[in-house]
Order: structure tokens, then C-alpha cells, then sequence
């Protein structure tokens, strides 16, 4: 079991390692569009972990230009920065990001130790599993993708911006989010609630090793994507409550049928809001933020003749007092 568990570290130590020269350099293009996102940004980073804003995946040129096929032939190089960023983070974590990994992993530690516990305070009864199963489809891919897609075409069709790059940036969070379940699941290979003895055992010879229980994929996904829409808008405040609702949701249904325990679904979810916080702080376009173009083209227009320079209403009622004494005289 010991030398599983070093195996597995140690593969996906020198894959990390290995990959760091594979992986693609920002282009000029990147690095302009990063800058400039930056400055729009104000020094403001939008996120939790303090990520600087990076390279927009919609940069502004995409959307004054028309290039809808631009921004998906960019995303898997954004893909591969990302896994670098969030693989490599324990390693340049700054003081105002290390309380964050100490309260994931004090929290993590206990809801393990207390999991057998909490599954067993389940009624477990046919319904309780007929409802849970059902509502968990809410955190599967065949939901999720749709989602985010839909987003991004409704965006389209409609030229709404902040729809297309929701959109996007949900497909950026989820594909992230699936390479950490899956090497996750690699290196843990933990024991669902049904299999084995209900210990949640690490490093089993139980179930199989692509479907372990920790960490959940359907909690992770869902709170993936919902971060990314929560971020987009966060007003109205029912965007939020309806997006993080439905993910907490998912949470419940997991764990209430039986599919993982609560250290599994807490844990995901937390995974899964921390990086799309972390791909909404880096990819989103902070032009966006701006007033609509057809705003600041009507800024310019001017109905009835040129613009008039303004006039506080003393000086107004001065120039008219002028006026009537020259028609008077």
C-alpha cells in the first residue's frame, strides 16, 4: 500500500516537473492583452488568492473584430498555464494565501476522521436514494457542458459579452477541474461509503481505481461552474443564491446517495470554487466591465445641433437678463 502511494506521488511529481518546458510560453499578443487587462483591472485581482489578472480568453480584439473561433483555438494553451498554476501553488503561496491552505487542510483532516460517523446518522431509506440520485444529476457533464455552452451561444446570438465569456470560462473551469478529479482519484484510490467494509479506506484494493471516492467529481464540477457564473454576476443576488443553490445542491445528493462522504463532497466543493475563482480572476476580460459600446457611441451623438457647453442656473438666468435688456433697448 506504501509503495502504491509513493508511486503515484512520485509520477506525478516528475509528470508536473517534465511538463514545466512543455508547457507553451505566452505569446506577444498574450502578453499585450495581459498588460492591458491589468490596467483595466486597477490593481483590483477579483479572486480570493490574489491571482493577477492574466490574458483575457475573449480578449477585446475577438469581440470588435468578430472572431468566434479565436478564442477556443487559444483555450488548451490557457488549459496547460492553468494545471501549471494550480499544480505548482503550494509552492509560491504568499503569507495572505497561506491561511487558506491551513483552514482547507485542518477542515479537510477532520471531516476524514469523523466520515464514518456522518454516513451512519443517514436514514438511508429507498426514498432518501431514489431523490438523491436523481437530484445529483444536476453536477454531472451531460448538465454541466450543456450549461456552459448554452451560455456561450446564447452570448452569441443575442451579442451579449458576459454571456459568451461565461460560457467559456465554465468550459475552461471544467476541464481543469476534471484533470484534478482524475489524478486526484489516481493517488488516493479511497473506497466509496458501499464498498469494503464502509470505512472509506485510502489506498484500497476496493472498487476501481478510476472511481474512487475522494474527491467528488459532481461536487466539483458544479461548484466549478458555479463560481464562474456567481463572479460574472454577482447583481442581481439571485444569480448567486440560484447558482451556488443548485451546486450545494449536488453536495447533498452525493452524499445522501451513498456515493461519497461528507469529507468527499465538502472537499470538492471547495476545489471546485477555488478554481473558478482562479479562472475567473485570470481569464476575464475586465473591458467588459466598461459601459457598452452602443453607450459610449451615443455619448458622442448629440440631437437638435451642436452641444452646448453646461451653465450653472445662475449664470443661465444672467444670459437671459442680458438678452431681455437687449431686446428691451
Amino acid at each position: 500500500m506504501g509503495l502504491k502511494w509513493w508511486k503515484f506521488c512520485a509520477v506525478i511529481l516528475l509528470s508536473i516537473i517534465s511538463a514545466r518546458r512543455a508547457f507553451p510560453q505566452q505569446t506577444q499578443t498574450d502578453k499585450t492583452a495581459e498588460q492591458q487587462n491589468q490596467t483595466a483591472a486597477g490593481g483590483e485581482t477579483a479572486s480570493v488568492l490574489d491571482v493577477k489578472p492574466g490574458s483575457p480568453t475573449i480578449k477585446t480584439k475577438d469581440i470588435e473584430q468578430e472572431k468566434k473561433i479565436t478564442p477556443w483555438e487559444r483555450l488548451p494553451r490557457y488549459f496547460l498555464q492553468d494545471q501549471k498554476a494550480i499544480w505548482t501553488s503550494p509552492f509560491h503561496t504568499n503569507k495572505a494565501n497561506a491561511k487558506w491552505w491551513v483552514i482547507f487542510g485542518g477542515a479537510t483532516a477532520a471531516l476524514i476522521a469523523s466520515d464514518r460517523w456522518t454516513s451512519k446518522q443517514l436514514p438511508n431509506t429507498t426514498d432518501q436514494l431514489t431523490v438523491a440520485k436523481w437530484t445529483s444529476r444536476f453536477g454531472g457533464a451531460y448538465f454541466l457542458l450543456p450549461a456552459s455552452g448554452a451560455f456561450y451561444f446564447a452570448g452569441l446570438g443575442t451579442n451579449n459579452q458576459r454571456f459568451r465569456e461565461t460560457g467559456i470560462l465554465g468550459f475552461e473551469a471544467l476541464a481543469d477541474t476534471e484533470l484534478i478529479v482524475i489524478l486526484s482519484k489516481l493517488v488516493t484510490h479511497r473506497e466509496r461509503p458501499l464498498e469494503g467494509n464502509s470505512n472509506g479506506a485510502f489506498w484500497s484494493g476496493q472498487g476501481s481505481i478510476w472511481n474512487s471516492s475522494f474527491p467528488s467529481g459532481h461536487a466539483i464540477n458544479s461548484w466549478a461552474l458555479a463560481s464562474i457564473v456567481a463572479h460574472e454576476y454577482p447583481h442581481p443576488r439571485i444569480v448567486p443564491i440560484v447558482a451556488y443553490g443548485l451546486a450545494a445542491t449536488v453536495v447533498g445528493s452525493r452524499f445522501a446517495a451513498r456515493q461519497h462522504f461528507a469529507s468527499d463532497v465538502v472537499v470538492g466543493a471547495a476545489m471546485g470554487w477555488f478554481i473558478g475563482d482562479f479562472v475567473y480572476a485570470k481569464r476575464h476580460n475586465r473591458e467588459l466591465e466598461k459601459a457598452p459600446a452602443i453607450e459610449r457611441l451615443m455619448g458622442h451623438l448629440h440631437l437638435g445641433g451642436p452641444p452646448q457647453p453646461y451653465m450653472p442656473p445662475d449664470a443661465e438666468a444672467a444670459k437671459a437678463d442680458a438678452l431681455r435688456h437687449d431686446w428691451l433697448q
